[in-house]
């Protein structure tokens, strides 16, 4: 893989990640039935600035819980690969509220789908909704993001690469072309 551009910068980033949340607190009109959800594993930090901001701004504290779809992807047979579940850590219910769903990048629509499906064997949101920090283009399923950082078209061939700490050392969105 060779790098091809820089997406955004860490600066980027932040400001996309606060776009994002004013745009949750505002579609949900304040977030006292909110709750966030990270899906494994960068859009668990996502979440967690996001919960952040919105305490900042609203001075309240938004639940957040981590979700592993691991069980739930429809591409494991064809892969050939077992699942390695490692936890699905969401200590508070989410029957009757608003949950808005936390990833990096927004492909296929098939992860997206599965953390649905996960979400449901836990409860009965009143509603989903979708925060992704880039949008590529590509779904396989009918299924677009409520809350985007930055819309990227891309190619099959090329990959997007989203950094965050714990994960990684710094803060970037970067193309990849494979």
């Amino acid at each position: 893989m060779k790098v091809k551009a820089n997406i955004l910068d860490e600066t980027a980033v932040r400001r996309a990640l606060t776009r994002i949340s004013h745009e949750i607190i505002e579609r949900n009109t304040g977030i006292e039935n909110v709750v966030l959800v990270g899906i494994k594993s960068r859009g668990i930090p996502l979440a967690n600035i996001v919960s952040e901001n919105i305490m900042k701004y609203e001075g309240k504290n938004i639940p957040v819980g981590e979700l592993d779809i691991s069980l739930y992807r429809d591409d494991l047979k064809e892969k050939n690969v077992a699942p390695v579940v490692e936890s699905i850590d969401i200590p508070f219910g989410i029957t009757g509220r608003d949950v808005v769903l936390v990833d990096d990048v927004l492909y296929t629509g098939r992860t997206a789908r599965a953390a649905i499906d996960a979400l449901f064997t836990i409860g009965r949101p009143k509603t989903v909704q979708l925060a992704v920090l880039v949008d590529r283009g590509h779904r396989e399923l009918p299924i677009r993001a409520d809350y985007v950082g930055k819309n990227v078209p891309t190619s099959n061939a090329e990959m997007i690469k989203v950094m965050i700490p714990p994960y990684d050392e710094n803060v970037a969105v970067d193309l990849y072309s494979l």
